[in-house]
């Protein structure tokens, strides 16, 4: 069964390019770039997979001394299939695995630009991080991330509603029986998260139990791949700095957690490790003064969001009977987890070809502390976004930063329905994609 992506989109696009360069996807494991890809191979005559984590034979093809013609020639011997510009599609899946495949999709675009050729692989960053001139202007990257709520709501059949949604105007209330159906099925979606096997199996079945251990799986392969990241760091430490993000999110990052056994330096050194494989998002502090918003960033302050809403619920053991049963989400927020969602909404429905970054706003003074949970940026206007998870709060820092920084309109997250406050734009949580539309 697979579940339609909206990166499949741009997959198309690509395809018909006439000025086409090799592709390159990237993404956490397990997101579903490989499914993504195939499922494109079925608009070509011929797909050629290789995968280089389950075949070292193809390790020793690229790593002699063959022009990108030969390697081809000897691709079609050891698949038995066709490599024609126009017709084939060549899928080089897990390439991190082999640095000379990874070079060599320069070679492609200027020996054989007019054949189709993507590359996909986990920890990627990892193996770029050795090649510092990679494929500059050769190359295109895309980035693939757990599904978002508009591609849940397709899963559950709700194309429909999906579609509304996207068309439908923040200015209007949606219907009350629309808006209580959609905040149904995102309290589903923030306790499975996006992945795509969890996801599947809630399809599937509609069993959150079973969902939950497909979750404890997905657990212990992280832990698992906690080995590959680097040798000289030992799993230990990255299993604990990942716990701490998680016991921390929607704060900003403390090194001095409880039971700390690592020295700064090294919960650094994990933090980084974490973020190229791309399983934690930094969230990182910025004045806010003007555009571009990283301009003015403090490093020192810096939040992380781990990658998925429901791995994040497992390893918090968060109650979901109290989540599907109450109003407001501040029954089992512990974790901030309302906030964590929309970051990574943010993330998932941005431009998949330029990786998102995220910032918050603070203000600490002896007489006013303020805090903004997070600052866009659209058409050179600069909008605050605060995260309720219930339909009640305070909205004083909203009001102090748009008094500070002069600005018209802010926007507040909840499970309210679509309205207008005042200058605050209120927009309900199930609708983050909204905040990208120009």
């Amino acid at each position: 069964m697979y579940l339609v992506r909206n990166i499949d989109n741009e997959l198309i696009k690509w395809k018909t390019e006439a000025k086409r360069k090799p592709l390159l996807l990237r993404g956490a494991r397990q997101v579903g770039k490989t499914s993504a890809v195939k499922r494109l191979g079925e608009q070509f005559k011929h797909f050629v997979y290789i995968n280089f984590d389950e075949n070292t034979a193809y390790h020793q093809l690229f790593n002699q001394d063959y022009s990108i013609e030969e390697i081809c020639q000897q691709l079609e011997l050891l698949t038995n299939t066709p490599i024609h510009a126009g017709e084939t599609l060549l899928f080089l899946d897990e390439i991190q695995s082999c640095l000379p495949a990874l070079k060599s999709l320069r070679y492609f675009y200027e020996k054989l630009p007019a054949l189709h050729v993507i590359a996909a692989g986990s920890l990627l960053e990892f193996a770029l991080a050795e090649l510092p001139s990679f494929g500059v202007g050769r190359i295109r990257s895309l980035f693939m991330y757990p599904m978002c709520f508009s591609e849940f709501l397709n899963a559950m059949g709700e194309n429909n509603l999906s579609n509304h949604l996207l068309e439908h105007d923040i200015k209007t209330s949606l219907p009350d029986s629309i808006h209580d159906k959609l905040i149904a099925l995102y309290k589903v979606f923030l306790l499975i998260g996006g992945m795509p096997e969890v996801v599947r199996t809630y399809v599937q079945n509609k069993s959150l139990l079973e969902v939950q251990t497909i979750l404890n799986d997905l657990q212990l392969s992280i832990q698992d791949d906690f080995a590959k990241y680097k040798t000289k760091v030992p799993s230990s430490r990255l299993i604990e700095v990942f716990n701490s993000v998680v016991y921390q999110t929607g704060n900003k990052f403390s090194y001095t957690y409880p039971n700390a056994t690592l020295y700064a330096r090294q919960i650094k050194e994990a933090l980084q490790l974490l973020e190229m494989a791309g399983l934690i998002y930094p969230v990182t502090h910025t004045s806010a003064n003007g555009v571009p918003l990283g301009a003015e960033i403090n490093p020192k302050k810096v939040k992380y969001l781990i990658y998925d809403t429901g791995v994040y619920q497992r390893l918090l053991g968060l109650d979901l009977s109290s989540l599907m049963l109450a109003d407001n989400i501040d029954v089992i927020n512990k974790g901030n987890i309302a906030e964590l969602y929309v970051g990574l909404e943010l993330i998932k429905t941005a431009d998949p070809y330029v990786p998102l970054s995220l910032y918050y706003w603070q203000r600490d003074s002896r007489n006013s502390q303020a805090e903004v949970d997070y600052v866009i940026s659209k058409e050179n206007n600069i909008y605050p976004l605060e995260v309720k998870s219930g339909t009640k709060g305070s909205m004083q820092s909203m009001y102090l930063f748009l008094e500070e920084k002069k600005r018209s309109l802010g926007y507040r997250l909840s499970l309210e329905n679509f309205g207008v406050l005042n200058q605050i734009q209120i927009v309900p949580l199930y609708a983050v994609m909204k905040l990208q539309d120009k």
